[in-house]
This record gives structure tokens, C-alpha cells and sequence, in this order.
């Protein structure tokens, strides 16, 4: 079958391993197939190209993890990218849990095999382009405000770093939820854009009207502190990532004294997954997309993913 593969490792040129052609990888027999019509793209395929998380010695490996297709049976369907160690609990939590694409084959291919756990029924209300945006970014954005973060019935939200994949999800999931929904980005066009989708847009480090309920924060070293000092009492800062830098400082008066949580979130399970397809069928919520390339155009969607200047997520049109 036709596939977008790692063929090899460069820490440099990521893309310098990234081959299109036929490769037929083997699968476990009891998993169930999916035609894959629509995949959308993260971050952590360019990072396994430089062999984070990816070994040579798995190599080729097809990539990508997000997906939406139709099954055997003829279903529509959503691929949920977590495979656990069992068929039970939050796999999320399971230490032996991996990713499409880490240890089995992902989901750019014509095909892909995955538990038949691992797929959700798809609303018909969603395009497939529509849901394959929904199974990572989204759904990790889903776990941080609703599952991690206890977002409250009427409450307020901070979003860092609102551009990205996850972050541009939460502005809009929050908004949805009824939340007073606050983010921020260094670029001021950006920051038109997360307006329009209904949030307050702020510079980075600027001043809030008000401390808020929950922070969901991406972006790590350089938003921790405004991020902490943003937190009401009691407050929950929500970290599912730190694309500035890990090493960040924390002011640890202010954890103790206002009684806050500093609580990691990763991905979301299966059950959560349906939740989320769900919520987006029931309220209209549309994933943001920056762009729609053609399996055949699968580099240069690479290659805009790799400059950062994306707004929502980028999409691969399987029938293109």
C-alpha cells in the first residue's frame, strides 16, 4: 500500500527521512482494519524523523497517529491513537501504553490496523478532514480542561501560546463551555484570529482582568510564571507540553499559599475521545484548520508544519 514513511534518522533534516511509496508493514491479524480518508499532522512526527522516541532499528515506520476513515464493516470512523497494555481503564495512565506510529505502523497510509478498541463511531455531522483534527490536539485539550483541569460551570480559562494545535483547540472547547476564555501570542495577527474565534487575546505576560480558574499551558520556561501568577486561589495549571523549554522556574510561595495545582495532562482515552466527538456534533464546534494538502503533497505538508507559523491543524486529504 501506499504509505508516508521514516525510512531514516536526521536530527538536522528531519525531512531528509521522510519516504512515499509501497510498503505493505505487518500487523497483529486479530487488529481491525480502517480506510484511512483524512489524517492530520503533529509535531511529534517531525520529531520522531529525528529519532526521538523512534530507534533505527524500528525503521520504516509509517507515521502519524491522528486519523478518520471507514472500517470493515463499512462504518465511519475515528482512530484513537493510544494503544494500551489492556482492553480496561484510563490507558493514558497504563506505563506501557505507545502510540500509533512509535512501536505500530501509523495511520499515513492508505490503511491502517489498530484494536477495535481504538475505534469511535464518526458523527455524520463531522467531515472526515473535520475529524481526523480531533483524536490528539483536541482531545488532549478536552482531557486538560475538562478532566485535569475541572474546568467550572461558568468559569475562566487562560490559554497559552494560542496558535498551536492544542491550544487553538482549548480556546475553542473553552469558549463552547461557556467559559471567559483568555489567551495569548507573541504575533498580533494571531491574536486577531483567537479573538474571532471568541476568546480575550493578550500579549504575553500581560495582565489578566481577572486570576482564573484553569491554565492551559503548552509552551513551558517562558509562560510558567505569568501562567502561576494568572491562577486564582485554588486555581490549576495544566501542562501537556513545554515547546519553549522544560526548564522553567517556579515560584513555589505562590503554589503553597494559594493552594494551587500544578498537574500534568497526556493525550486522553477512548471513552473521552467519544466525549469529545459528541460535544462537537451536539454544540457545531468545528476544529480550526490551517490548511488541506493531498496525500501526494505530503512533504510540503511537512515542510509547513516545520516552519510553526500554522493556525490550527494540517490535514491530509487521502483522496487527493
Amino acid at each position: 500500500m501506499l504509505a508516508a514513511y521514516a525510512s531514516a534518522i536526521d536530527p538536522d533534516r528531519p525531512l531528509d527521512g521522510l519516504t512515499v511509496g509501497e510498503l505493505d508493514p505487518p500487523t497483529p491479524q486479530d487488529w481491525v482494519g480502517v480506510e484511512v480518508r483524512a489524517s492530520s499532522l503533529n509535531h511529534h512526527d517531525l520529531w520522531s524523523l529525528r529519532g526521538v522516541g523512534l530507534p533505527a532499528d524500528r525503521l520504516p515506520m509509517v507515521l502519524d497517529y491522528d486519523a478518520a476513515g471507514v472500517d470493515e464493516d463499512g462504518n465511519e470512523v475515528v482512530v484513537h491513537a493510544v494503544i494500551g497494555s489492556d482492553a480496561s481503564g484510563d490507558e493514558t495512565m497504563d506505563p506501557g501504553r505507545t502510540l500509533l506510529s512509535e512501536k505500530y505502523p501509523g495511520t499515513l497510509a492508505q490503511r491502517v490496523a489498530v484494536p477495535r478498541r481504538n475505534v469511535v463511531p464518526k458523527p455524520a455531522s463531522l467531515s472526515f478532514a473535520e475529524a481526523a483534527c480531533l483524536p490528539t490536539a483536541w482531545l488532549t485539550a478536552y482531557r486538560m480542561l475538562r478532566v485535569r483541569g475541572r474546568l467550572p460551570e461558568g468559569g475562566s480559562v487562560l490559554v497559552q501560546g494560542a496558535g498551536g494545535g492544542v491550544a487553538t483547540a482549548a480556546v475553542v472547547l473553552g469558549v463552547a463551555m461557556g467559559a471567559r476564555v483568555y489567551a495569548t501570542s507573541r504575533d498580533a495577527g494571531k491574536r486577531e484570529r483567537i479573538a474571532s474565534l471568541g476568546a480575550t487575546a493578550v500579549a504575553p505576560g500581560a495582565r489578566l482582568p481577572e486570576r482564573v480558574d484553569v491554565v492551559i499551558e503548552t509552551v513551558g520556561a517562558p509562560t510558567m510564571d505569568h501562567s502561576i501568577k494568572s491562577a486564582t486561589q485554588g486555581g490549576r495549571i495544566v501542562v501537556c507540553g513545554a515547546t519553549g523549554g522544560f526548564a522553567a522556574t517556579v515560584d513555589l510561595r505562590r503554589i503553597f499559599f494559594l493552594q494551587l495545582e500544578l498537574i500534568g495532562s497526556t493525550m486522553g482515552t477512548r471513552d473521552e475521545l467519544a466525549a469529545l466527538l459528541a460535544l462537537c456534533a451536539g454544540r457545531g464546534i468545528r476544529p480550526v484548520i490551517d490548511s488541506v494538502y493531498g496525500f501526494s503533497e505530503v512533504r510540503e505538508a511537512f515542510a509547513r508544519l516545520e516552519t510553526g507559523d500554522v493556525f490550527g491543524k494540517v490535514v491530509l486529504d487521502h483522496s487527493r
